[in-house]
């Protein structure tokens, strides 16, 4: 039999979906299984994309450009104008979702070998994309002990090499719920000067912010036009995450002129899938504020409810729908592994996303799993509930010292 690719045997399995089997499993014997592993929210898609498809009367589902239709880039154009991000339909790319904006951004903006700094931990998939591409993903370490706010400039500039084309981050972030300040994008901003480098910032959860908590674009960020790539997506804030719509700015036409031809290649986004997305740009403010709302009652309930739970300790996201959580356990994926073959209460049990996968180094976040509130409430709290259960059951619970707790979360 022929080798598999060295690229292949070096692709990790997703943290966030590897256990999937073991929940089929679970499912199989009548479990409930709570899923708290994936960003699939159950809030409906907005309506407005929903009638789109019902109510789509072409003839042929055809090739589109390459670039995505010009009626979505200039529909996009007007979204981001309205928010202070003026960006023109000719800087925009439609994309494959936010994860081939990443893919096509990697591969042109970097040579096999070259490095990209990223704040871990950090969407597992980034490391998934930069292997595809052979790109190295260098990592500078947050914690969960502060919050997850951005380390030290200094720390970044100690990773900086020859190699170093890029920085990514993800703000708000995902995994933590961080959200990156303007200061922090300032200073992000004239390290990437300083070394000529390419800057992405991923934004697809830029309207969850909380707490009064002020979102700032890095595309509102001065001094750094060509080489800042935006990526955004539809698949959040309306809830439409199977129509696999993104978008890949910049005012660098030199990059986007050679993104095209990667686009190109691969043809062109689905077609009814930016018909859907074009709707969805037009839902009312009311759409949007049942959604940050829902989000919002969400992400307080969990805080509260983890917290309470002896050993546990939640740090407070101010954005996106994810946390971070410190569980009193031997190994949070061993944990995640017994939770769906061998707990159950009531007849359910809880699906989590292990911390590890989220680092570079997997030997950090051996205690940490990622959650996603995206369940309704009713849900979360039958979750939370089975989650206590589990912890109080399972033989590698390790319970901290009482001079170790942490001061319980205020919510504002």
């Amino acid at each position: 039999m022929p080798e598999i690719s060295r690229r292949g045997q070096l692709m990790p399995n997703s943290p966030i979906r590897k256990l999937v089997p073991l929940a089929e499993k679970a499912i199989r014997k009548g479990i409930k299984v709570h899923r708290l592993n994936i960003g699939q929210p159950d809030i409906l898609t907005s309506p407005n994309a929903l009638k789109a498809v019902h109510t789509y009367d072409g003839n042929i589902i055809d090739y589109g450009h390459s670039a995505g239709n010009e009626s979505l880039r200039k529909k996009f154009s007007d979204y981001y104008k309205k928010i202070n991000i003026p960006l023109d339909y000719e800087d925009i790319l439609i994309t494959i979702g936010a994860s081939e904006a990443i893919i096509l951004t990697l591969m042109t903006c970097l040579n096999a070998g070259d490095e990209i700094i990223v704040p871990e931990p950090f969407y597992a998939n980034y490391f998934s994309f930069a292997t595809a591409t052979d790109v190295e993903v260098i990592p500078v370490t947050s914690s969960i002990e502060n919050g997850f706010v951005l380390p030290p400039i200094t720390e970044f500039e100690k990773k900086i090499t020859p190699k170093t084309k890029a920085i990514i981050i993800c703000n708000p972030n995902n995994p933590t719920g961080h959200l990156y300040s303007r200061k922090e994008l300032e200073q992000l901003r004239d390290l990437v000067n300083k070394h000529d480098l390419f800057f992405l910032c991923d934004e697809v959860y830029r309207e969850l912010c909380y707490d009064g908590g002020i979102f700032t674009s890095a595309m509102q960020i001065e001094g750094i036009e060509k080489n800042l790539i935006l990526i955004d997506s539809v698949s959040k804030r309306y809830s439409a995450t199977g129509l696999r719509v993104g978008v890949l700015a910049s005012r660098n036409r030199e990059l986007l002129q050679t993104t095209l031809k990667f686009c190109q290649a691969r043809l062109c986004p689905p077609n009814i899938g930016q018909v859907a997305a074009e709707a969805a740009l037009d839902s009312p403010p009311e759409y949007l504020d049942y959604v940050f709302n829902e989000f919002l009652e969400r992400r307080n309930f969990i805080v509260h409810a983890l917290n309470d739970i002896e050993g546990v300790y939640c740090p407070l996201p101010k954005g996106a729908f994810y946390v971070m959580v410190k569980l009193p356990v031997d190994d949070a994926e061993k944990f995640s592994m017994w939770m769906l073959e061998e707990f159950e209460y009531n007849k359910q049990t809880v699906m989590l996303a292990p911390g590890s996968g989220f680092y570079y180094n997997t030997d950090l976040g051996k205690q940490e799993v990622r959650i996603a509130y995206v369940l309704k409430l009713k849900d979360l709290k039958n979750a939370i509930e089975c989650l206590q259960k589990g912890l109080e059951s399972y033989p590698g619970r390790i319970l901290p010292k009482a001079s170790a707790d942490h001061v319980k979360i205020k919510i504002a």
